[in-house]
Formats: structure tokens, sequence, C-alpha cells
């Protein structure tokens, strides 16, 4: 079972859409085995999830969590959906 995380500053609102997100994404791909979360940034660690979401505000805060997944906009579905197959892609949960 992979998991994906979204990450925020607080581990509220913003982690918490994206997380909602990447579930609608996800089942619109028909890719199933991935557990979603959401947490704030001080409370992961390296090794906490197969693929890190995060909005450019943290980027460079969340470097070191892995394969970090960095958002443009949070709130653009079409960029999600794209960065969330590639992420699927790259663990090995769905077809290239």
């Amino acid at each position: 079972m992979a998991k994906f995380l979204a990450v925020c500053s607080t581990g509220l609102g913003s982690s918490f859409m994206v997380h909602m997100n990447i579930e609608k994404v996800l089942k619109e791909l028909g890719v199933d085995g991935v557990t979603v979360d959401h947490a704030d940034l001080g409370s992961v660690a390296a090794g906490d999830a197969d693929a890190v979401f995060v909005g450019r505000d943290i980027a460079e805060a969340a470097g070191h969590l892995g394969d970090v997944v960095v958002l443009d906009s949070i709130i653009d579905i079409n960029e999600l959906r794209a960065k969330v197959e590639a992420a699927t892609v790259r663990h090995g949960l769905a077809a290239s």
C-alpha cells in the first residue's frame, strides 16, 4: 500500500483540501492501493509517505522529505491531476 501525503504549514485547510482532491483524482484515474492523508510540515519526516504534495511556498522547507511534489497552485485540479498521475507511475501504481 502506497501513501501520498498533502502537507502545509499548519496541517489544516490547504493540506486537507489537497488531500481531498488527491483522493478525487486517484478515483478518476482508477488507481487503488494508495492511502492519502494530510499533515503539518513540522510533523512529517522522510519516509512517512511515498509522495509528499506541497505548495510552492514550503517546497524548500520540505525538500528533505523524499519524493516532494511541488504544486504551483494548490487549487488547480488539472495541475494536481497531472502530478498525481506522474507520481502513481513513478511509484509503480499505474501504467506509464
